[in-house]
């Protein structure tokens, strides 16, 4: 399990609003990281961060605590958010280059794109509130 301290900053029902300093669980260069903080310093200025994690612990506001996230949700969740698109324009874009020459693979392309995008979206619907894919209060 990937594992991050942080300090929480506000409560909303069964979550709560946690504020970490670093950008991940600080395992980027050991192997099994994911590198994500050095991904998102590129994007974010500060690396302060907050969170909606699930708080089933009931931590109080204040508290420094620890949030963990399952192993596989990591990279189900990043499989599904970049390969899949990107395996999905590649493989509309030669699809569609087969039967319609430049024009049919660049329709194609954006077709499976396209396809990909509420796929992606369905599934993250149905994983919104499943425990597995959340991170969570220890």
């Amino acid at each position: 399990m990937s594992e991050t301290k942080a300090i929480v900053t506000a409560l909303d029902g069964d979550y709560a609003l946690v504020r970490t300093d670093d950008g991940g669980c600080g395992r980027c260069h050991e192997k099994g990281g994911c590198g994500g903080a050095n991904i998102s310093q590129m994007f974010c200025g500060s690396k302060e961060r907050t969170w909606r994690v699930l708080n089933r612990r009931r931590a109080a506001v204040g508290e420094t605590v620890s949030v963990r996230v399952a192993d596989g949700a990591l990279s189900a969740g990043a499989t599904l958010l970049y390969l899949l698109p990107l395996l999905m324009l590649i493989a509309g874009a030669v699809i569609g280059s087969h039967f319609l020459a430049e024009a049919g693979g660049i329709g194609g392309g954006l077709a499976g794109l396209a396809g990909a995008w509420f796929w992606v979206a369905r599934r993250l619907r149905a994983r919104q509130d499943d425990p597995r894919f959340q991170p969570h209060i220890v």
